[in-house]
């Protein structure tokens, strides 16, 4: 069972972790009431209502993966908000790398920073962001919403927010087979957003816009997709490609 720390304020959960994860045990999660400056990624803020939202971070110590399947950890994190969200509503997809959408709008942002050493992954912080009880968002954020908008009712936090400490760590303990990181990853593919077969408009940094088909995920994270003009494949890594959503680019 995860420990969990609810807090009135911090700046951030990841950072709280950073701060103590000396002496914080692994599977430790904090959560907060009320986040300053929540982070998401690539250093964008995180908007959240104080009490209207799940903002919580975990703590793995020394995770069962090689440095190289690290991305495993991002899979398992993103998985873990599905299973708890798809308690309920359903239809809700994973954009990759991680990010959680239902239909083609944010429902959750993941934020996951390692510290390695000499042996491999030190620890592992995951924060999670989930909107869910927030109806009115003033950021310049194109395509939020939340599980209230989506089930139109109004959602207990503190069930959501232990739902989410206790699957997150149970979805973060790696046994060390081959078997379970196959089943993970296979369940990943099944939650993709827009791993459909499809042509789907996608940009680069440089805004170039391109179709293309999203093919595969490598164990490294590397996104595989066919273009349709030259039919073949291009790998990307995360920040080289972005999705076109209702004409807005999501990189």
């Amino acid at each position: 069972m995860s420990h969990i720390i609810l807090l009135q304020e911090t700046a951030s959960t990841n950072d709280y972790i950073k701060r103590n994860a000396a002496t914080l045990p692994s599977g430790t999660v904090i959560a907060a009431y009320k986040q300053t400056n929540g982070r998401g990624q690539k250093g964008n803020s995180w908007e959240a209502e104080p009490g209207k939202n799940a903002t919580l971070s975990l703590l793995v110590k020394k995770p069962n993966l090689d440095v190289k399947e690290q991305f495993f950890l991002s899979e398992a994190v993103s998985l873990a908000v599905i299973d708890v969200l798809e308690k309920y509503a359903q239809g809700f997809k994973i954009k990759w790398p991680n990010d959680i959408y239902y239909e083609d709008r944010k429902i959750g942002g993941i934020l996951i920073e390692h510290s390695l050493d000499d042996e491999g992954i030190l620890y592992t912080i995951a924060g999670v962001g989930v909107n869910i009880n927030q109806q009115v968002f003033l950021s310049n954020a194109p395509n939020p919403v939340s599980l209230i908008q989506i089930t139109g009712k109004a959602h207990d936090m503190n069930v959501i927010t232990e739902e989410l400490g206790t699957t997150l760590e149970r979805y973060c303990q790696f046994d060390g087979t081959r078997e379970q990181l196959d089943n993970l990853h296979k369940r990943y593919l099944e939650h993709l957003y827009r791993y459909d077969g499809k042509p789907h408009t996608f940009t680069t940094p440089s805004g170039t816009l391109f179709q293309a088909t999203i093919e595969e995920i490598k164990p490294d994270g590397t996104l595989v997709m066919r273009h349709t003009l030259d039919k073949a494949l291009h790998h990307y890594r995360f920040k080289e490609v972005g999705f076109i959503i209702n004409q807005h680019p999501f990189l």
